[in-house]
């Protein structure tokens, strides 16, 4: 028997669960009287005419993909479950990328369980079903429907998600009892984890990961189109933000912040990571998400912000901007210094060429411009030889891209970083140099300033493509773009 065929006869009862109660709430209980009455005179909203989601077909192409890897074998993906941020308020839900890439759904507290049948795999998509009316669960719940909003009923989800759906809430049980080989994608729902204790192992899930991290480096057509739509949103928002730098100047870094994030709200789901939007020295600073700072005309602004669509492609691309619209000697020195070995490296993305090969490409030529600004004594072969560069480039020069801003990132190393790139995989070229504002080994000129150019290129078949290509990139091109977007003609 299956684990969906044991949930089938039998629903949990949840009227038997009682109904948490906030402690401090005003209403110390319910009547039989309002209890009676919140139970009817509500209007059928059941939802009979739904399409199946965009993506149903890649899904389901998906699936089949994992069944044919792991034939005989029960194998569980959770989506995860809510996480509380304080007290009795959670972070807003973001379903895990395993679960996200096989069904398309992002609901909390999902798990998709694909269990053996035949020469395949029978799907089954167990998800929390409409919250009860009958036990006043939708509105006396802090989960409730009246609350949190409406769930899909599990005949809506079917239509959506073309996989049979089943009630979650005995799931964790079910598998307890179940028998025969099983995976789980760890590290989402403990719950479900701890049901398949004695039956799994750290060795066997970790394959399973691993698996679906490297099948989702190379994209299919549904995800470029969504990873399109990310970057062309990410162009917007750099617009967005450029409009408004002279409020930005008038308060902070988070003037920026809150511009870019409204595009992301606006036009896809929400931004993929945190923006970085690191002003003045502040752009030394890798990963400078506290956005706090002051943002001063005569300084850089490297901006490091991307739209998530509403299926979680995420893009990521990275400006460095003059925030008067004018760079200055020593900046537009840097800057093309960074520009060129972008450009190097962004050649050097291809069908059949290792990936590395574009991150050898932008650090030889960024460490051509060290040796000849005689930060660093050559020649280049030595440094690169011993990594001296790397106190001014820090960071490697680029990495896949798609669900995760890091996308893939378990896969095997020789299927990664010692791979060869195909057409359909996903990638940023980011090179970038950092002077920091302590650093007394470079002139003081150089000090307090950091530049990244980032771009998110698709390989194909002939070459590359650079999808975020609508955002200028040349100093000069640059300078003119910010002029007019402010709507200066001199």
């Amino acid at each position: 028997m299956t684990v969906a065929d044991e949930l089938t006869p039998e629903t949990p009862d949840e009227t038997e669960k009682p109904i948490k109660k906030r402690k401090n709430g005003l209403y110390p209980g319910v009547s039989d009287e309002l209890a009676e009455n919140m139970k009817s005179g509500w209007a059928d909203t059941e939802l009979r005419d739904l399409e199946p989601i965009a993506q149903a077909a890649e899904t389901a192409a998906r699936r089949a993909a994992l069944s044919a890897r792991f034939p005989g074998e029960r194998l569980v993906i959770p989506a995860g479950n809510l996480k509380t941020r304080s007290n009795d308020t959670e972070y807003p839900f973001r379903a895990s990328v395993e679960y996200a890439y096989l069904t398309g759904n992002q609901t909390e507290d999902g798990v998709l369980v694909l269990e053996p049948a035949g020469d395949g795999h029978k799907a089954t998509l167990y998800l929390l079903p409409r919250s009860d009316r009958e036990n006043g669960e939708f509105w006396l719940s802090g989960q409730g429907e009246l609350w949190v909003g409406r769930r899909h009923s599990l005949s809506e989800a079917e239509k959506l998600y073309g996989i049979p759906a089943a009630d979650v809430r005995g799931l964790a049980d079910a598998l307890a009892e179940a028998t025969g080989p099983v995976r789980v994608v760890r590290g989402y729902d403990a719950g479900i984890e701890a049901a398949l204790t004695d039956k799994v192992t750290a060795e066997r899930d970790e394959e399973l990961r691993v698996f679906l991290s490297e099948a989702r480096l190379v994209k299919d057509a549904f995800e470029i189109g969504e990873l399109q739509k990310a970057v062309d949103s990410t162009v917007r928002g750099f617009e967005d933000v450029v409009r408004v730098l002279d409020k930005a100047e008038a308060t902070s870094e988070r003037y920026i912040e809150g511009t870019f994030f409204l595009r992301a709200r606006i036009e896809g789901n929400d931004i993929g990571y945190g923006s970085i939007c690191a002003a003045g020295p502040h752009a030394c600073t890798l990963h400078w998400v506290r956005n706090d700072g002051p943002v001063r005309s005569g300084e850089l602004l490297l901006l490091d912000a991307g739209v998530e669509t509403h299926t979680l492609y995420t893009a990521d691309v990275t400006r460095t901007l003059p925030i008067n619209g004018r760079f200055s000697e020593i900046q537009k020195k840097i800057y093309d210094a960074v520009y060129e070995a972008q450009e190097a490296g962004i050649a050097a993305v291809k069908p059949g060429a290792k990936y590395r090969d574009f991150h050898d490409a932008a650090q030889r030529v960024l460490t051509e411009k060290l040796v000849e600004w005689g930060l660093v004594e050559g020649p280049v072969e030595r440094v690169l030889e011993l990594g001296l560069q790397r106190r001014w480039t820090l960071h490697g020069t680029g990495h896949m891209l798609g669900l995760d801003v890091h996308d893939c990132a378990v896969a095997r190393t020789e299927t990664y970083v010692d791979g060869t790139l195909e057409p359909g995989m996903c990638l940023t070229v980011e090179p970038g140099l950092y002077f920091q504002a302590d650093d007394l080994t470079v002139p003081e000129e150089y000090r307090g300033i950091g530049v990244r150019i980032e771009d998110d290129i698709l390989v194909t078949e002939s070459g590359n493509r650079n999808l975020s290509g609508g955002l200028p990139r040349r100093s000069d091109e640059v300078e003119v773009w910010m002029a007019g977007l402010k709507g200066d003609n001199g």
